[in-house]
């Protein structure tokens, strides 16, 4: 593989993806909305295109496309408040856009084509591990029509053409556009700045994967593994299954460790209206690739520790660009 595109490529996961496909050697183009800007990717190689872009305009979309070896779709409004801001935009968005778009993947001739879903998913499961073929059970609109473009994307695998459908885990960790509006992130940046954490419920049950675990998974995808062995395929991403309150006492731990001045740490709980709660297993992309995560829930505590510390997340809890529901209300007419 030579030429990658990334659709949604400038967001919390492309700005740590990009860099590690141009260090491989690959030419990247980047086809994103750029509700947040450019900062957090590359500046000055010559290898990466950046195209504002609306997967809505299929022309377009194609265009950015064309003469790539493989797509790594990352695009959607994500998250369940962005989604609800405006559910028929989100709709367009995250399902009516999606199967004009692989179909033009497919026209464009591009062999292989890497499709972030999430376990989000599964929504709510009592199960003691919830494999890839536990029945989706989605408790709001965004995971409802996540799950509901997987088919559409299967339906056009051929001998020409590879799709791979990941699962991945909640995303933690520090990325150049990192967002604090998920679970680690979140307690995190309580953690650190106000001296206190907020659980809310707490025994819900989330599973989670290290930013630079899921993204070295979509770099080995391009490469590592012969097509027979992902086409047509659905895999969960992710590390190990926590319930809230266990995450909020490892963030405690670690943030009192590279804070001492701040402990101790109070953990406080309130009551919640999020009833996501899933065990995840993620056994059969370690049994059929051999892939599992290499970095802890400490390691994504510490490394944004490191960026709280030496002044790469200023005003986290002021600035919108942390948040994707904030950020998201530009699309939303008013």
């Amino acid at each position: 593989m030579s030429a990658v595109a990334v659709i949604g490529g400038a967001g919390y996961k492309g700005c740590v993806l990009v860099p590690k496909l141009l260090a491989q050697g690959h030419e990247v183009v980047v086809f994103d909305l750029l509700l947040f800007g450019t900062e957090g990717l590359p500046e000055g190689d010559d290898r990466l295109e950046i195209i504002e872009g609306d997967i809505r305009d299929v022309d377009a979309y194609r265009a950015a496309v064309e003469g790539a070896d493989a797509v790594i779709n990352l695009a959607c409004i994500s998250n369940d408040p962005s989604f609800e801001l405006d559910p028929s935009l989100s709709r367009k968005i995250n399902f009516e856009a999606f199967e004009p778009i692989v179909k033009a993947t497919v026209d464009a001739g591009v062999p292989l084509y890497i499709y972030a879903s999430t376990s989000s998913v599964y929504g709510v499961s009592d199960a003691p591990e919830v494999t890839e073929d536990h029945p989706l059970v989605p408790v709001s609109d965004y995971n409802r029509f996540k799950g509901m473009t997987e088919p559409l994307l299967l339906k056009y695998r051929s001998d020409t053409f590879t799709p791979v459908i990941i699962r991945p885990a909640t995303v933690c960790g520090y990325s150049p556009r990192t967002r604090l509006d998920l679970t680690v992130n979140i307690l995190t940046n309580h953690a650190v700045n106000k001296g206190a954490i907020t659980v809310f419920g707490g025994a819900q049950k989330r599973p989670n994967v290290h930013i630079d675990d899921i993204t070295d998974l979509y770099v080995d995808l391009l490469h590592r593994w012969p097509a027979e062995l992902i086409a047509g395929q659905t895999f969960n991403a992710g590390y190990e299954n926590f319930t809230v309150r266990a995450l909020a006492d490892q963030v405690k731990s670690v943030v009192e460790d590279e804070f001492p001045e701040l402990a101790p740490i109070d953990i406080v709980t309130t009551p919640s209206d999020d009833m996501r709660s899933y065990h995840v297993s993620s056994k059969k992309i370690l049994d059929v690739l051999g892939w599992e995560p290499q970095r802890s829930i400490e390691d994504a505590v510490r490394d944004l520790c490191v960026a709280f510390r030496e002044g790469r997340l200023p005003d986290s809890f002021d600035d919108d660009k942390y948040f994707n529901v904030r950020t998201t209300k530009q699309l939303v007419p008013q």
